[in-house]
């Protein structure tokens, strides 16, 4: 669960499949060592293909949270200089939109979603 820090970019691969991909920031927090409260952040790479980067696409912006479920991908390739880079992602299988721009474009979603 957290928000989005990016807005979310959509485009078609080569064999017409739509993936959409956006960075979502998570945040904790807790008690150090002094008993301070301190918060962490981290920062997450979201890849969701077909139906759910269109719905991706379409309702979410910067800022908006969400409940994310998926699976960890590992992956490398090699950078401008050639240098190898690796990449952590999340592949999305579900999503939980927790806060919507309009109420209006939440109410069109669950009459589309009864049809």
């Amino acid at each position: 669960m957290g928000n989005l820090v990016s807005q979310p970019e959509t485009r078609k691969t080569q064999t017409g499949r739509t993936v959409t991909v956006f960075s979502m920031a998570t945040s904790e927090s807790f008690l150090n060592a002094n008993q301070e409260k301190t918060e962490h952040t981290d920062f997450h790479r979201i890849v969701t293909w077909q139906h759910l980067a269109e719905i991706c696409h379409k309702y979410l912006q910067k800022g908006s949270r969400i409940f994310i479920e998926g699976k960890l991908k590992n992956r490398s390739y090699l950078d401008k200089e050639g240098k190898k880079k690796f990449l952590t992602e999340v592949i999305a299988h579900d999503m939980n939109i927790l806060t919507w721009p309009e109420q209006k474009e939440k109410d069109d979603i669950q009459k589309n979603s009864q049809i």
